[in-house]
């Protein structure tokens, strides 16, 4: 059977822990960052763990994870 290839796009948005969940980082992170509140800048250094209803899709993406 063949190898299967990465999604080099998921590969770089996601991360898989070592319990196995699918961690992100929040969108709009770079854009205008300047202008945020101290508060809201801090917010966006965070990663977040994947919404159950896309796991299963982004699992697809990342065959080795």
């Amino acid at each position: 059977m063949p190898k299967l290839k990465t999604h080099k796009g998921a590969k770089s948005r996601f991360h898989i822990t070592g319990s196995g969940r699918i961690m992100r980082v929040k969108v709009g992170k770079s854009h205008f960052r300047r202008n945020k509140p101290a508060r809201t800048r801090r917010l966006y250094d965070e990663t977040i763990p994947l919404e159950s209803a896309d796991k299963a899709r982004i699992k697809k993406l990342l065959p080795y994870g």
